[in-house]
């Protein structure tokens, strides 16, 4: 019987080895990243996905965007400022912001999310947050609350920055005062290759991810995260090129805010 169970423990070891050795090899055979190919989208290192921002695009909100970006759909909407419920949350000096991302349940082409916040999209809401925090003239009103929604229709990579660019879009036609558009884009390096906008492949196989928000008029960085290593002189890079890229995307937010006020007459 020992001899019987060492055998079978020997069978089921190199079985597992060799389930691990084909994933492994699953993974090195992904190239996200090809001198004449491109990426694996045919992109080039430093190009956007092609994108498309809609402003005002639901009547009950206050302000609203609804961006295609890639494969990526993400609606948008403000509300505010209305009163704070419950009142012992609001603040005598300035407006709360709350911020709301979620990811529908049909979004992922990976198959269904569970309904409700999880700890991705609470994470991604504290930091969306912050963003706004920091260019929202909150002070012009007090006891009250502003509140932003953000939900991803359907996720390809880059989720967070597209949504910062359509929640952007939709504080600005709700006339809320804004010190500056918050411009938000996503660099990263796969197969040794610094890009921008990564998709869904590049961020989970790639080597890193790093997404921005930049306040365009002074060159404030207003979010920075990153997952993966960079040199530093790959860090400058990726940020050099996250730069080029907001001011394309600050362009073209600009024109959805002023195309959205359009009339005939």
């Amino acid at each position: 019987m020992e001899i019987e169970d060492v055998e079978e423990k020997e069978e089921l070891e190199q079985i597992e080895t060799g389930e691990k050795r084909e994933k492994e090899g699953k993974k090195s055979e992904i190239i996200l990243y090809d001198p004449i190919k491109k990426r694996i989208d045919g992109r080039e290192a430093d190009e956007l996905r092609s994108f498309k921002i809609y402003a005002n695009v639901l009547k009950k909100a206050n302000g609203s965007a609804y961006v295609e970006w890639g494969r990526n759909k993400i609606l948008s909407a403000v509300y505010g400022p209305r009163e704070v419920i419950p009142k012992h949350l609001s603040d005598p000096y300035k407006a709360i912001v709350r911020v709301r991302y979620m990811m529908a349940p049909f979004s992922s082409i990976e198959g269904r999310n569970r309904p409700g916040p999880n700890r991705r999209s609470i994470e991604i809401s504290k930091v969306i947050k912050d963003v706004f925090e920091n260019v929202i003239v909150t002070s012009k009103f007090p006891n009250t609350a502003i509140d932003v929604f953000i939900e991803v229709l359907e996720g390809h990579g880059s989720t967070r920055c597209v949504g910062i660019n359509a929640a952007s879009v939709a504080l600005a036609v709700s006339g809320i005062p804004m010190e500056d558009i918050p411009v938000a884009v996503s660099v990263g390096k796969v197969d040794g290759k610094i890009i921008v906008d990564l998709i869904k492949e590049e961020d989970n196989y790639g080597q890193a991810d790093m997404p921005i928000a930049i306040r365009p008029n002074t060159e404030e960085i207003l979010l920075m995260q990153m997952d993966g290593k960079l040199t530093i002189e790959e860090f400058k890079n990726a940020l050099d090129l996250a730069f080029e890229k907001a001011k394309i995307i600050q362009k073209a937010q600009i024109e959805s805010i002023k195309s959205s006020y359009k009339y005939e007459g």
